[in-house]
């Protein structure tokens, strides 16, 4: 017999649409069953949880398609954060597998997170997303976000500073507040912007002020179990006491040729190069990042279909890695790098 407990936490589930919790509620009522001399009822509910993870993994629910729940940015953070409803997957990405291994232990955790909760556990809920520019952290929080069926809310941090100076620390603890009240991926990208190291000689009060309501909003519980990513490319920088507050931290790196040859592959598609014309482009492959390698691989794909070209030669694709390392190297000399 079903406990008031467990009554609520199905009905929560339902209301919340996190079909994860009412599996995890549902096979936790089997295994009561069982125990009680009830193998049969308990064998049903099982292979009736089991049926609709097979539905869902294939898409074709029995209610129709699974919807992702509806969020907006509350009217405080209209303009600052940025509210979207991804279908990305890690299926879609090229990653290391130490980083693969690494964000699925945290989907798996989110998805049992009533189990964990039974023993005494929580979800992480805190990843700290670091690596150069392009190498995949925006997608991995929208991959997360598609993952779990949850919105995904981007933070410009360096607009809300520019915006708001003076009033930044408040604003934070509007932002706080929607993350404890709305279950979401919330992405705080550029982080160095505030998590810079406490004492720098170019901190400001201000600064030091939202820094000291993040590291207290990071010692607050997180009742909705968000997801909240941090990303910077300036990891050097951050404040210790922060760094430490993170459940995870992720480092994203260039690409290996093997891995880069991978994501260019799959921007390719159908216009695949044989075996032997990869070995001529190793040396344009290097130091790229996956958003550079994607770039060239995309601006010859549009050129293929526009001229109703059936392949792509290696030469043509070599050209374009060597001008996005051009450009590269451009911007490099240019920022004094």
């Amino acid at each position: 017999m079903m406990t008031t407990r467990q009554i609520l936490a199905l009905l929560n589930s339902h209301i919340e649409g996190d079909e994860d919790q009412f599996f995890s509620v549902a096979l936790q009522i089997a295994a009561q069953q069982a125990r009680e001399g009830k193998p049969d009822d308990a064998e049903k509910l099982k292979r009736l949880v089991q049926k609709a993870r097979d539905q869902r993994r294939l898409g074709t629910p029995a209610g129709g398609q699974i919807p992702i729940p509806m969020a907006r940015p509350r009217a405080e953070l209209q303009g600052l954060v940025e509210s979207t409803y991804p279908k990305t997957t890690f299926a879609s990405m090229v990653l290391a597998d130490d980083v693969r291994n690494r964000l699925a232990r945290v989907v798996r955790q989110q998805q049992e997170r009533a189990t964990l909760r039974d023993f005494g556990q929580k979800p992480a809920t805190h990843l700290l997303l670091v690596g150069p520019p392009g190498t995949g952290k925006t997608m991995t929080a929208s991959a997360l976000a598609g993952e779990l069926r949850l919105p995904l809310f981007t933070v410009r941090l360096e607009s809300l500073f520019s915006r708001y100076f003076g009033e930044t620390a408040a604003k934070m603890r509007v932002l706080f507040d929607q993350i404890a009240q709305t279950r979401g991926v919330y992405l705080l990208d550029e982080f160095d912007a505030i998590g810079a190291r406490r004492g720098d000689p170019n901190d400001v009060g201000e600064i030091r002020r939202v820094l000291n309501s993040v590291l207290s909003f990071m010692e607050e519980p997180n009742s909705t179990d968000s997801l909240v990513l941090a990303a910077t490319n300036h990891a050097e920088i951050l404040d210790e006491a922060l760094a430490r507050r993170f459940d995870e931290v992720v480092e994203y790196l260039l690409p290996d040729p093997l891995a880069a040859r991978k994501i260019i592959e799959k921007r390719l598609g159908k216009f695949k190069l044989n075996t032997r014309s990869w070995s001529g482009l190793a040396s344009t492959l290097a130091g790229l990042s996956p958003g550079e390698l994607v770039r060239a691989a995309d601006s010859v794909v549009k050129d293929a279909i526009i001229d109703g070209a059936t392949k792509i030669s290696a030469d043509v694709l070599g050209a374009a890695l060597h001008d996005r390392q051009t450009f590269k190297g451009k911007f490099r000399k240019g920022s004094g790098l």
